[in-house]
């Protein structure tokens, strides 16, 4: 596989966009690889609102565009580890991605008790496998599950064959780890990543709402993201998690910004400069 057949586009990216429109896009800037949500996650205000759940129509449209454009799903996502919550109550949304045919489901755990958690992330696997899909689990600063060693151990605790952690950049150096740490853990640990950039290296106030509505493309940043894709196994899908929100209301074109980044992806997963 070449390096550039890695790159994929998370939905978030996407900005709202309606499912084929997303689709349509990754295809012409040659992306095959996407992240999926049921409905949107982060949209410009006024952008309509739409969702696969309740939307059987927009659900055939969605198969015909991947189909028609040679894209599929690598990440599902949207899906919650949470208090008073059992992620049985997903399953609708676990076989309309498995009916999309996507690769793999990936959770957020909010759920503090860790065994609960770990109960959980179990039954979340063992769902997936059910319908022959992969799991992940992403670690984000300050939440329940917050750092790459919490992840690792949530997936080991389950000891589910098609369980991994997904690891985004800016959460990877927000947390307090390094590639380092990346490096260190053994390959089959990791399902999927995550690429982007950030204005800060660490933690900080509003981190959060960076991570959501303003995160840098590679190389307009400070992270060390060469280091970064060294230290990920080499078939792992890099998805461009990519959330722009606050450059596109102030009127930049997404379909050009998205096209600078991906083209400064694919010059840092080849080593040769953009």
């Amino acid at each position: 596989m070449a390096a550039t057949d890695r790159l994929g586009l998370e939905f978030i990216s996407g900005m709202g966009l309606a499912p084929v429109p997303f689709v349509e896009l990754a295809a012409r800037l040659g992306i095959h690889r996407l992240g999926f949500a049921p409905e949107p996650i982060v949209a410009p205000a006024g952008s309509p609102a739409w969702s696969l759940r309740d939307d059987p129509a927009l659900v055939r449209d969605l198969a015909a565009a991947l189909a028609a454009n040679g894209v599929s799903i690598d990440l599902g996502e949207g899906f919650l580890i949470m208090p008073d919550r059992a992620i049985t109550a997903a399953e609708t949304d676990i076989d309309l991605f498995a009916r999309l045919g996507a690769k793999r489901l990936n959770a957020v755990v909010l759920e503090p008790d860790a065994h609960r958690a770990q109960a959980e992330f179990a039954a979340f696997a063992a769902l997936a496998a059910a319908r022959g899909l992969g799991v992940t689990v992403e670690f984000m600063p300050h939440m329940a599950c917050g750092t790459l060693a919490q992840a690792v151990d949530l997936v080991r605790a389950a000891g589910a064959a098609n369980a991994a952690v997904l690891v985004d950049a800016m959460h990877l150096y927000g947390s307090g780890a390094t590639h380092t740490d990346l490096a260190a853990l053994d390959p089959a640990l990791i399902g999927h990543a995550q690429l982007c950039d950030a204005r800060l290296p660490g933690f900080h106030a509003d981190y959060y709402d960076d991570a959501r509505c303003n995160r840098p493309a590679p190389g307009e940043g400070v992270l060390p993201l060469a280091e970064f894709v060294t230290a990920l196994p080499p078939a792992v899908t890099i998805g461009l998690e990519l959330p722009m929100l606050k450059r596109v209301e102030a009127g930049e074109a997404l379909e050009p910004l998205l096209a600078s980044a991906v083209a400064a992806s694919r010059a840092l997963l080849t080593g040769v400069p953009a």
